[in-house]
């Protein structure tokens, strides 16, 4: 790719020729108009238009896959076609900007009427991006250096119930999961500063009992508070968490944007854990919005050390080749680097480790288990132990009722989670 360009590949239907609907998309997005203006000289397309790269003709439909789309008044067959088409964009026109950025690549093609869908599915950055955007701070090596875990997934889980909990509810909770040796808690994205357990009291009450068990165990687990806020919110937020000891804030990117997660990761001492809330909207349907792999490749450009990816046999939409990719695509190198833990959660147990395995075969992530950890027969310290038990068998390729006989934690999981 040239080094002053964007690249951005698009999935596309269209009941228009491919060649023209490419042009619309082109011209929207930089020089074009509707008709031509006054100044738009063939130099100044030259120096700023997008170009049509490549255009990958794929099947043709007969029903349009969203509504509104327009068809041509004359010599129309009634099929839509879909195609791959790639762009590129001179980074002259917006500089290496994150939200000019999505301004141009995301910004009126989804509207606009020649089109019964588009989806922006990867995207390729110059290098003034890299030198603009320092990208995750700690990624996968320092947040295993802040946890102490090498050889392993960080096994983690969530704080349930998700809202109504008390600040002094709060405690006791923490202090069985941090003596039961487990790595990673976060809050819920649903609990960030409510009137009944505020921020920074809820600190106060996590910390102490964290820095309680680690002075006892030798071991500091880490807790991600969510500081999601408003943009004024989020710097005292940081701080707070950092003042008391905590090594970790989560936010949700798509409810502080981009350009707020970027501003978070300008003066955050601490690893970021990247929640996406809202990304069902984004992406569901295949033929609109974004798929994963360019999410990602924005998010850590952003700054975000972790990154939620769901898992597989998970309770939402996506099947299990989505969410691998979505693993695999967070842990390629991105821009020379970009090194971020992909966070697996959503109906999460201990024998999910090892289609995750087979499908991923890496120990770089953050495994979460609420139910699977929380709702163990035996007590949360035997399901904290079950996951590890899950990846100790998925690792070394031994299947899970011969582990199991062995290990009567997974054991007792397998009765109570196997469907």
């Amino acid at each position: 790719m040239e080094n002053h360009r964007i690249l951005a590949t698009y999935l596309i239907e269209t009941a228009f020729p491919l060649e023209y609907a490419a042009e619309v998309m082109a011209g929207e997005q930089s020089t074009g108009t509707f008709v031509s203006v006054p100044g738009e000289t063939p130099e100044l397309k030259e120096k700023h238009g997008a170009r049509v790269v490549r255009i990958q003709e794929l099947e043709e439909v007969r029903e349009p896959s969203l509504p509104g789309a327009r068809v041509p008044k004359k010599d129309w067959d009634g099929t839509y076609r879909r195609a791959i088409v790639e762009l590129s964009f001179p980074i002259d026109n917006i500089g290496p900007s994150l939200p000019n950025l999505m301004s141009t690549v995301a910004g009126n093609l989804y509207e606009l009427g020649e089109f019964s869908g588009l989806r922006l599915i990867d995207l390729e950055l110059p290098a003034p991006f890299a030198h603009r955007y320092p990208g995750p701070q700690f990624g996968i090596q320092g947040t295993r250096e802040l946890c102490g875990v090498y050889d392993r997934p960080l096994i983690g889980t969530i704080i349930k119930p998700s809202i109504g909990l008390h600040t002094e509810d709060y405690g006791p909770l923490v202090r069985q999961l941090a003596e039961a040796g487990i790595d990673f808690i976060k809050d819920d994205e649903l609990c960030a500063n409510p009137s009944f357990a505020p921020l920074e009291q809820r600190v106060k009450v996590i910390m102490e009992e964290i820095e309680r068990v680690a002075d006892r165990t030798g071991k500091k687990l880490m807790y991600a508070f969510n500081i999601t806020g408003d943009i004024d919110e989020l710097r005292k937020n940081h701080d707070l968490v950092k003042e008391a000891g905590g090594t970790c804030v989560m936010v949700c990117i798509n409810s502080v944007g981009l350009p707020g997660t970027a501003f978070l990761r300008q003066y955050s001492q601490l690893p970021i854990h990247g929640h996406r809330t809202q990304w069902g909207a984004m992406s569901r349907s295949p033929l609109l919005g974004m798929s994963f792999r360019v999410y990602q490749k924005l998010c850590r450009l952003a700054g975000v050390d972790h990154l939620h990816t769901n898992g597989l046999n998970n309770k939402f939409s996506e099947d299990n080749e989505t969410v691998a990719n979505a693993i695999q695509d967070s842990l390629t190198p991105f821009l020379g680097g970009y090194p971020i833990m992909p966070v697996l959660s959503s109906g999460q147990w201990a024998a999910t480790a090892i289609p995750t395995y087979q499908a991923v075969p890496t120990t770089d992530v953050i495994h979460l288990a609420g139910g699977g950890i929380l709702a163990h027969p035996e007590g949360i310290a035997a399901g904290v132990l079950s996951m590890r038990q899950g990846w100790e068998a998925a690792v070394k390729g031994i299947s899970l009722e011969s582990y199991s006989q062995t290990h009567p934690e997974l054991s007792a999981a397998m009765q109570k989670f196997a469907k």
